[in-house]
């Protein structure tokens, strides 16, 4: 079984990911970071020179890579779920985790975060926050109907939300007591 963390940038995916990832023994795999090593060029590169449909196409043939492992953590991208076959693969093997949190506190840590700032593409021409508030209403059915479990990460640190994923898989029966 692999351990699925969804969610729009900015609510902890690859942070809570490491955490769970060492807590567990288990790896982790951020399928944004995969992608650009394997291929060379950043995210931004890709969506600046106008291939989104081309890293939506990798991005997918990832997860399908992923998703046929076990035992693993996995982080994927904000736009990797809206996709159902993205969603079909990582939910044959894993349990998904929602990482959500408010439009003022993603818009806080990505402003305070240098790499979510400068290396994840802008996706519209709205100011920041205007961005952050129309693809997180476009995304909420995709998000809350892909998860099965959901965690709000704002104002609370990484740890905690470490422990509310623990307790739900100890609850669940996928790990021990």
């Amino acid at each position: 079984m692999n351990l699925v963390l969804i969610g729009f940038r900015a609510t902890g995916k690859t942070t809570v990911g490491k955490l769970l990832a060492n807590k567990l023994l288990l790896e982790f795999m951020d399928a944004d970071e995969l992608i650009e090593k394997r291929f060379g060029f950043t995210i931004t590169e890709m969506f600046q020179q106008g291939h989104e449909s081309l890293f939506r196409m990798l991005e997918s043939d990832l997860i399908n890579e992923l998703s046929k492992y076990d035992s693993r953590v996995i982080a994927v991208g904000g736009g990797a779920i809206m996709k159902y076959k993205n969603y079909k693969n990582l939910k044959r093997r894993g349990v998904i985790f929602l990482l959500e949190a408010d439009i003022d506190t993603i818009y806080e840590r990505i402003l305070a975060d240098d790499k979510t700032r400068t290396q994840r593409p802008r996706l519209t021409d709205l100011e920041l926050r205007q961005e952050i508030k129309k693809l997180l209403e476009f995304r909420h059915h995709y998000y809350h109907r892909s998860c099965d479990c959901v965690i709000n990460t704002a104002n609370r640190r990484p740890r905690e939300v470490l422990e509310e994923i623990l307790h739900y898989l100890r609850q669940e029966g996928h790990i021990p007591p």
